[in-house]
């Protein structure tokens, strides 16, 4: 007992001795976490650089697009093909794929061969040949009569342009087919498929992608785990893949959504990056590879070179008298003698299994080993293999930082699917990578999945995904394009309001017009003349103001304004018309007060937007009441009445109430005074309306011919009458069926910002309910009417903001697990549904134009258009698309179109200021 346990003790010593020389002899290949941090940063550069336009002629990591848009969300199904293509044989693959409640993937394939001779021929034979196999697979499953999907697995240096094309930049692993390099495979592939059917009338196949072993890590993995979003090889060679956000992609059009980019980052370094931790060793493997300079990251790291680096090591100790007694044998001296695989079974820690390998493997290699010999070797391949390992760490940080900075989380949770054959069959590797990543990026949770087939499943799957989308894509076209009207849809809307507006205007058909073209008295815009001090009260909701606004004349010609914020009270809203008014006289007595003004009978205009019956200017007849109000004995009573009646009743002063106004008027006559040529105004926010000045003899419900006069359209309930049912789609129908007034402003309803964002919830559920969006599953939010605001299409529309912040806006409605993919298609049906809307105001408003133009016999106007309304402000590109298609539609009109300010306040002012000049004037 004693005896063993002394002899323990002493190999436990001359182990810990040994491993300590070790250590010290190649303190170099040992890298310190500070290092591996600057190796991460070093990469993270290098990646900037493969991804920049002007800078990836010169990179080393070229950072190549795959086209691959989006890995697989679980709802792929069907028989697809795979083609495996990378040695001296190949593979053809049935993937089945099912998705009916339960994700499941069956294969079959068959292993076809390549005889050297097509290997070095003409490329016509070689596919040839590959089709002929092809052909006896289907043949053999009995499928010869389908088409189906192919996705192509072919392992050689190439250049892609699109997920089907790929160009031989040249053949590596002893292929020399003559004709291929510089040419598109699929296309290659393609052509030998179609000579087979002109011969044979043989099968037919559908090539979707062509990808690298990478990629199909990554889609194989992703497929059993969504959050997989990055692929790692580590064999024979290495290689990296992730998905990365477009915008950041510049070799690609197209800034939204993410594609999957083969990063090649066996090429790292090879412009000097990593020189500085290079040692004798690998500038020696380098030196004898067959590609000198090449690869450097690669060589530091893969299957193919780390045997290499261990036998390295091993006979420049010998040599030195450190092992083997300064033996070397003719075995340790050649080249590729000291295999990778031996690496791994030296590193087996079970039961001292280790060093009995490294033993039985240095006397195969003709050397008489000692048991220090055997430590020294066991603890070189550990130094060896833990720093390609730690190196790969550190690559896969700088991914990972990448990855958590486009999202920018402040904890990544992801998945990396990994195969190769180190990663899979060394003992320790796949245990020190993952803990190395862990310490470098401690924010990221990581879980390392392993692949499998990712050549030939994972070629299936990229084809599954390619499918799913394009199938989804079309069917989703398909809905939206009832959202998109052409040319002809929009003149027909022009054409059609040109007609409602007449029949508005005339006393005859007035009544059963859907667009009631109601007169304003308002008689002459603003020229200039205007001057003096102007009350104005803007009442059109829980809250009032009270505005003064003074109109100065000659060289300091302007307008100012003052003005206060009052509440309404609830009680006052629902009780007597007698307490309204009596409050709103006493707010406009305390603001007279703060002004310094009391006493003073000033003109006033008042915005009332409360809908109303007119027979003149300051006469404002409600209809009722809207918005909440119900205070008692207003409806059907003179709105200017009751305000100068609580007037009399407060007796402090008196004031000369000249105009009732809309905010539409309002909106036209504030940018008249600035601009002589508005004779239009129009608001597109919570609602929409527009206004013109007519010529009176075409206002057939005032008396006289002469001059002109303002109309207020009331054009939001074009289409009451149906003239709008054939633009009308499933989602109008349905937003107008739930809202308060069904039926009713149906122009408005396709335009507005009231009703624009529950447009969209409604596309966005139908989508889901058809498995298109949000993987089929809802939210209980969005299933909430009114939830998804119209803010939010001016948020989402927005090109300044990134998917990440849609995505944000999403997991505000509940959908927590959305996708890139799904910000990507919110942020099209948002924008298809406010195009609409802009397209259909452009259309109502180019009637307009061509009105007041033909009013006039004119081949060409030039006319102002003063607008106002939160969408029109706000959204991204309302504006944009109601200007292009109004020079569409009307391009006899240059028309300008100008931002008004404070229509209700500053344009009842002013409506008020050109009253009283026309009225000193005995207008």
């Amino acid at each position: 007992m004693i005896a063993s346990h002394l002899l323990a003790y002493y190999l436990a010593e001359l182990h810990h001795d040994q491993v300590q020389k070790v250590d010290r002899y190649l303190y170099h290949l040992r890298l310190p976490e500070e290092t591996l941090m600057d190796v991460s940063k070093r990469f993270r550069q290098e990646m900037d650089r493969g991804l920049g336009r002007d800078t990836n002629p010169t990179a080393a990591v070229k950072m190549l697009p795959t086209f691959v848009r989006s890995t697989p969300d679980g709802t792929e199904s069907g028989d697809f093909l795979a083609l495996d293509l990378g040695g001296t044989n190949f593979r053809v693959l049935l993937v089945k794929v099912s998705a009916n409640g339960k994700q499941r993937v069956e294969m079959e394939n068959q292993i076809y061969a390549i005889p050297e001779s097509l290997m070095r021929g003409s490329g016509t034979e070689l596919f040839d040949h590959i089709a002929e196999c092809l052909a006896n697979f289907l043949e053999k499953l009995g499928i010869k009569d389908k088409k189906l999907p192919l996705g192509f697995t072919f392992s050689f240096p190439c250049q892609q342009t699109k997920l089907d094309e790929s160009i031989l930049v040249s053949w590596t692993k002893g292929f020399k087919s003559s004709g291929v390099e510089g040419q598109d495979v699929v296309s290659l592939l393609r052509n030998a498929i179609r000579r087979r059917r002109r011969e044979w009338e043989d099968f037919d196949i559908d090539i979707v992608a062509v990808i690298n072993d990478t990629v199909g890590t990554m889609m194989t993995c992703g497929y059993d785990d969504h959050h997989c979003e990055i692929g790692l090889i580590v064999g024979t060679g290495t290689n990296a893949c992730y998905m990365e956000e477009m915008r950041h992609l510049e070799l690609v059009e197209g800034d939204e959504g993410r594609m999957c980019v083969n990063m090649e980052w066996g090429a790292f370094g090879d412009d000097g990056a990593l020189d500085d931790l290079r040692t004798d060793f690998d500038r020696e493997i380098d030196a004898g590879s067959l590609n000198p300079g090449k690869q450097l990251f690669e060589k530091m790291i893969s299957g193919m070179y780390m045997g290499e680096l261990v036998r390295l090591i091993l006979v420049k100790m010998a040599r030195e008298g450190i092992v083997f007694q300064g033996h070397t044998t003719p075995d340790l001296l050649a080249t590729g003698h000291f295999q990778t695989s031996f690496v791994s079974a030296i590193e087996n820690e079970k039961d001292n299994e280790g060093l009995l390998s490294a033993e039985r493997i240095l006397k195969d290699l003709g050397l008489n080993p000692s048991p220090e010999d055997c430590v020294t070797t066991q603890r070189v391949c550990q130094i060896v293999s833990t720093r390609a390992a730690h190196l790969c760490a550190a690559s896969l940080a700088a991914v990972l930082r990448q990855i958590r900075d486009n999202k920018a989380a402040e904890r990544l949770r992801t998945t990396i699917g990994v195969d190769g054959s180190v990663y899979k069959n060394h003992p320790q590797f796949a245990r020190r990578l993952h803990k190395m990543v862990r310490r470098l990026v401690p924010d990221c949770d990581v879980r390392f999945l392993r692949s499998e087939d990712g050549s030939g499943k994972g070629a299936a799957m990229v084809t599954a995904v390619a499918y799913r989308l394009a199938k989804q894509q079309a069917e989703r076209q398909s809905i939206l394009d009832t959202l998109r009207l052409g040319r002809e849809q929009l003149v027909a809307v022009k054409r059609r309001l040109l007609e409602e507006m007449t029949r508005g205007l005339a006393r005859e058909t007035h009544s059963s017009a859907a667009v009631k073209m109601l007169p304003t008295y308002v008689r002459s815009t603003p020229d200039g003349t205007e001057r003096g001090d102007f009350l104005a009260l803007d009442l059109g909701g829980t809250n009032f103001r009270v505005l003064l606004v003074r109109v100065r004349q000659g060289r300091r010609r302007g307008v100012e304004m003052h003005n206060k914020i009052y509440a309404i009270p609830q009680d006052l809203m629902q009780g007597t018309g007698e307490e309204l008014f009596d409050h709103i006289v006493h707010c406009i007595a305390d603001f007279l007060e703060y002004m310094g003004m009391r006493g003073v009978s000033l003109p006033l205009g008042f915005t009332f937007s409360f809908p109303c019956h007119q027979t003149r200017l300051n006469q404002g007849i409600l209809l009722k009441w809207t918005k909440g109000f119900r205070a008692s004995g207003c409806e059907g009573e003179d709105v200017v009445t009751l305000l100068k009646d609580a007037i009399h009743r407060h007796e402090e002063f008196d004031l000369d109430v000249v105009a009732v106004v809309n905010d539409t008027v309002g909106t036209m006559m504030t940018c008249g005074y600035d601009d002589p040529r508005c004779e239009v105004g129009l608001i597109v926010g919570t609602g929409t309306n527009a206004c013109y000045m007519e010529e009176m003899r075409n206002v057939e419900l005032v008396e006289g011919n002469a001059g002109l006069m303002c109309i207020n359209m009331e054009w939001g309930a074009f289409g009451d009458q149906g003239e709008l049912d054939e633009f009308c789609t499933e989602f109008d129908r349905l937003v107008d069926e739930r809202s308060s007034n069904p039926g009713k402003q149906r122009y408005e309803k396709m335009i507005s910002g009231m009703y624009l964002g529950e447009i969209v919830r409604n596309v966005l559920l139908d989508f889901t309910a058809k498995g298109l969006l949000f993987r089929g599953k809802l939210s209980e939010r969005l299933k909430t009417r009114g939830i998804f605001e119209t803010k939010f299409l001016s948020q989402i529309e927005s090109d300044r903001l990134a998917l990440r912040q849609v995505r944000t806006i999403l997991q505000h409605l509940g959908l927590t697990s959305s996708t890139c993919e799904d910000s990507i298609l919110v942020k099209e049906v948002c924008s298809v549904v406010s195009r609409r809307a802009a397209q259909l105001c452009g259309a109502g408003l180019a009637a307009v134009v061509d009105k007041i133009r033909q009013n006039r016999n004119l081949n060409h106007l030039q006319v102002t258009v003063g607008v106002d309304g939160t969408l029109y402000k706000l959204h991204p590109h309302f504006s944009t698309v109601l200007r292009e298609t109004l020079r569409d539609l009307a391009p006899q009109c240059e028309v300008t179109l100008v931002q008004s300010e404070d229509g209700s306040g500053k344009g009842a002012a002013l409506i008020t200021a050109v009253a009283c000049r026309l009225r000193e004037a005995g207008l």
